[in-house]
């Protein structure tokens, strides 16, 4: 069953320490729409149902990348589409809404989740793989 908007803007929130909602809100539509980009098929799908129906639309209608990008590149864009936001501060951003979808998800589909991604996803989604 998906959270709620409220629950899941709280648990953003509380895991990337925002002052504001509208704060965890920005950085949730921002990581949610780049990572919708890399990931396709059920395991998109699957995530979607899993979040409330704002931010499933968002993941389901996302922006389209040209080419899967590394985590590197993954923090630079982020990082681009937040008003003032350097490459540190996106990287908090995208681990407080990940570890949030990764919650939501469970481990199994978060799994499979990282499985679509370049390497190295598993540490941003707070969920570092065995090598």
């Amino acid at each position: 069953m998906p959270l709620h908007s409220e629950a899941f803007l709280d648990h953003v929130r509380e895991r990337g320490e925002y002052r504001t909602r509208e704060e965890a809100e920005r950085a949730a539509r921002v990581v949610l729409a780049l990572l919708g980009a890399h990931l396709v098929g059920t395991v998109r799908a699957e995530l979607a149902a899993r979040l409330p129906e704002t931010y499933a639309l968002i993941l389901l209608n996302p922006l389209q990348a040209s080419e899967p990008l590394s985590p590197e590149r993954f923090v630079r864009a982020t990082a681009a589409w937040i008003e003032g936001a350097t490459e540190q501060t996106a990287l908090w951003d995208i681990g407080a809404v990940l570890s949030t979808v990764a919650a939501a998800a469970g481990e199994d589909l978060t799994r499979e989740a990282v499985l679509q991604l370049p390497p190295g996803y598993d540490l941003l989604f707070g969920h570092p793989q065995p090598t």
